[in-house]
């Protein structure tokens, strides 16, 4: 059932910071559903006239590489010289990379107008939206305002009834990640159960390409008329960690269903360099290599752990961790697999707002649940104490919304 909201008529006045933004954008967060319904994201979209059907658009689900995969098939695009979109969630840094144009998110001002501009278009819809439904419709208006050849949007939570699934047209393209379990409270306990929430993207018409994955998985997508790719599409490039090989194959599969064409090398390696924020990202920070990766639960973990041995054989960094509270299977799955691969563990704590308010599990649980770790709540002081710890790698993960108190530094410092 839709819920509707009496009408507003007043100017919403010119936003031109982020903390303006971030302000207005905070009134939402009341907005999200606790039953999730696409009925309000079609008023609105309605509202709007149905921007999203008047772009191309890649759509991005699954578990594991989701992010990975959307920033490499908009780079893709770009370097065949498409002009595109690109919206991915949450963001790290800031709420402008859920806004991309060939592959630069919005300037702060500008970011800011089309925000004030979109606010006022649907002051009088007929139902107010949440966070990420406010920020998903925007994303499609202006990717249709701009004409983009392209859009490739990344799913938010499962697929079938995500906010960015309004898009009815025949030639929209669906790469699935792979797939493993996690957010079970909302997606189901299962496998199949999630599969089916994440290939709930398709379409009829629609091109559809994945990994070929478990039985499960499979039994799920195959009826689906996927296009199944094997370790042979993977992009062997030995610069990037083995799953980031997996993620550009996708992508690739993806672009070149857009382009009509194969990907050349040139391009191959063009994108190769492309920075994925937080998906083991190395950034060099006074006499350390500083791996920030958002790894969350024990498939996106172990895949990271992979990666690191691959860049950095037999080495044995000292972490920093904090996890996302609520979910405590995950959050104990994640650091269960951590802890062989490190050496000295330090935990902190952390509160953000991207989607909604988090906080992190309290540091001394973890510690206890580990059976070691220094424990820092404070993220600045746990980061001193990291970058004190002997050795030239260190890493950071169990959480972007972490990463949100720690990469800004690292980068700007």
């Amino acid at each position: 059932m839709r819920v509707y909201y009496s009408i507003m008529t007043t100017e919403v006045p010119l936003l031109t910071t982020f903390a303006d933004a971030q302000k207005v954008l905070r009134t939402y967060y009341a907005n999200a559903q606790t039953k999730y319904t696409l009925d309000n994201m079609r008023a609105l979209m309605d509202h709007l006239g149905n921007p999203q059907e008047k772009i191309r658009v890649v759509h991005v689900a699954g578990t594991s590489g989701k992010t990975s995969t959307s920033y490499y098939a908009a780079a893709l695009l770009g370097a065949a010289g498409l002009q595109v979109g690109l919206s991915v969630s949450p963001h790290v840094d800031q709420i402008n990379e859920r806004l991309q144009i060939n592959g630069q998110p919005l300037p702060e001002a500008e970011f800011c107008q089309v925000l004030t501009e979109f606010l006022n278009a649907i002051k009088d819809a007929p139902v107010k939206p949440s966070y990420f439904e406010l920020l998903t419709a925007m994303a499609f208006w202006e990717y249709a305002r701009r004409g983009v050849d392209a859009a490739v949007m990344e799913v938010g939570l499962g697929g079938l009834l995500d906010a960015t699934n309004v898009i009815a047209r025949p030639d929209k393209i669906c790469l699935i990640t792979d797939i493993g379990l996690d957010h079970t409270e909302i997606l189901g306990d299962t496998l199949v159960e999630i599969a089916q929430q994440k290939a709930g993207i398709i379409q009829p018409g629609n091109q559809v390409f994945a990994f070929a994955q478990g039985p499960e998985v499979m039994s799920v997508l195959r009826p689906r008329g996927v296009h199944e790719l094997s370790d042979n599409d993977n992009v062997p490039l030995p610069q990037l960690p083995h799953f980031q090989q997996r993620n550009l194959g996708l992508a690739r599969a993806g672009a070149e269903a857009v382009l009509g064409r194969g990907v050349t090398d040139k391009e191959l390696a063009r994108v190769a360099t492309t920075v994925v924020p937080a998906r083991l990202e190395k950034i060099a920070y006074k006499d350390k290599i500083v791996l920030v990766d958002g790894s969350h639960n024990a498939q996106k973990m172990a895949a990271m752990l992979d990666g690191l041995q691959q860049l950095y054989p037999d080495q044995k960094p000292s972490a920093l961790v904090a996890f996302v509270a609520g979910h405590n299977q995950r959050w104990q799955e994640a650091i269960t697999t951590l802890l062989p691969h490190i050496d000295q563990l330090i935990i902190t704590e952390f509160y953000s707002e991207k989607d909604y308010p988090k906080h992190s599990v309290q540091a001394q649980t973890v510690a206890d649940f580990a059976g070691r770790g220094l424990v820092v709540p404070e993220p600045e002081k746990a980061l001193d104490k990291l970058l004190q710890m002997p050795g030239q790698i260190v890493l950071v993960t169990g959480s972007f919304y972490l990463l949100n108190h720690i990469r800004p530094r690292l980068l700007h410092d």
